[in-house]
């Protein structure tokens, strides 16, 4: 009987639905889960992925729909679902940083540089966007000064 009680006293301590770690803790604002207060630990224009906190504000469908102020359930947001770029939104409902996922994501054509045709992962950087539409990494090098081209 004595085992029982602890075993259930150990499931019923808080722990970060992302980590699963258990201290340091508080509740999302937008779907009131428990995640790592762990902001103070990303250093600005890093562009590092090491804060739970930060990544489910930042780069989710939940985090993003709660920021905007859109009222209702994200899964189910139209302002979303317009907003965003098909690919984008779709990462953004389906990634590690969620803590439930995007059931039936909208399938997407996959985003193609305009200038030589390249297939561009938007989740994983390294494009631009301008007027005529997206360009590849290689791309949009290639329109910077000589001089700064010698440094990538």
């Amino acid at each position: 009987m004595h085992q029982n009680r602890k075993s259930e006293a150990v499931r019923e301590q808080p722990e970060c639905g992302l980590c699963g770690e258990t201290k340091k803790l508080m509740m999302t604002d937008c779907c009131d889960r428990w995640i790592c207060d762990d902001e103070d630990s990303y250093v600005l224009f890093s562009y590092a992925r090491n804060s739970c906190f930060r990544n489910h504000r930042s780069y989710t469908l939940c985090g993003g729909h709660h920021a905007e102020g859109h009222s209702g359930d994200w899964k189910t947001c139209k302002k979303c679902l317009k907003n965003i770029e098909p690919e984008m939104y779709v990462h953004f409902g389906t990634n590690e940083y969620n803590f439930e996922v995007l059931e039936n994501p909208p399938e997407y054509e996959p985003t193609k540089c305009h200038e030589c045709g390249k297939v561009i992962v938007m989740s994983e950087g390294g494009y631009s966007s301008g007027p005529k539409g997206y360009s590849c990494w290689d791309c949009s090098a290639k329109s910077l000064p000589a001089d700064i081209r010698k440094f990538l």
